[in-house]
């Protein structure tokens, strides 16, 4: 069975990547939409590897005399490496490697919640002032916490002035009581993700990692681009509980 490892680890590791990608969306905990294909590509990939490998392993053991003396699986001594017994499907430590793939494919991890966000909070990004493009008409007006958070920051055209939006993600919150609306940000992996938040204020806080659908005004603190404006804060007049989006994070 040992000889096998190999392609055993090829085929679980393939179709967890495929079950993560080609048969559901759960790719978008770690990925953005684009990458879907080339996930999917790599899935296939590792199964092909896999059945090639097996047929090549199983020919080759067909070929050989069970009984050759100068067979390095049979004529070794299982006693003269303890702990390290390996033949020609590598060292059995290998199979440990298994558990990750298994965990993949079984128990796929949950997308970033608050703790990452926390971690993250501090580390904002300079950006400049300026003017930003005008809102769309209609109230309530669905914006990203990221737009809003930067409209809300750094635009000296204050262009949510007087706007209703909604905001929709998790909900984070600070020892004294503080609460926010949240979401991370991704370019291209969960890897790589940075923090949007806005304080939400007139509204009791639901539980953390809860997803919810925020509906207020901007509430304007400080001048743009100052310390006073971070983080933005938006006057609830309603907090709606949603599921989790299928992508639950937004493009930086």
């Amino acid at each position: 069975m040992r000889r096998y490892g190999p392609a055993v680890l090829l085929a679980l590791v393939g179709a967890a990547i495929l079950r993560v990608s080609l048969f559901s969306d759960l790719y978008l905990r770690y990925v953005q939409v684009g990458l879907r294909p080339y996930l999917v590509v790599s899935g296939v990939v590792l199964v092909l590897l896999a059945v090639v490998v097996a047929v090549l392993v199983r020919t080759a053991g067909e070929q050989e005399d069970p009984e050759d003396p100068e067979d390095p699986e049979h004529s070794e001594n299982p006693d003269s490496h303890p702990g390290h017994t390996h033949g020609p499907a590598g060292p059995r430590v290998a199979w440990f490697l298994t558990l990750p793939a298994l965990a993949l494919l079984l128990f796929p991890p949950p997308a970033l919640g608050s703790y990452s966000a926390d971690r993250e909070a501090d580390r904002r990004a300079a950006r400049g002032v300026g003017t930003f493009p005008a809102l769309p008409a209609g109230n309530p007006l669905d914006l990203t916490v990221g737009d809003f958070g930067s409209r809300a920051v750094y635009d000296t055209g204050r262009s949510l002035t007087g706007r209703t939006v909604r905001l929709t993600g998790f909900v984070t919150g600070d020892a004294d009581g503080t609460w926010y609306v949240t979401r991370l940000l991704v370019s291209c992996c969960a890897a790589d993700a940075t923090t949007a938040k806005a304080e939400v204020r007139g509204a009791g806080a639901p539980p953390v990692d809860t997803w919810v659908s925020v509906t207020g005004t901007w509430h304007p603190e400080g001048e743009p681009g100052s310390d006073a404006a971070w983080p933005p804060v938006l006057d609830a007049t309603s907090v709606r509980r949603v599921p989790q989006p299928d992508n639950p994070y937004e493009k930086r």
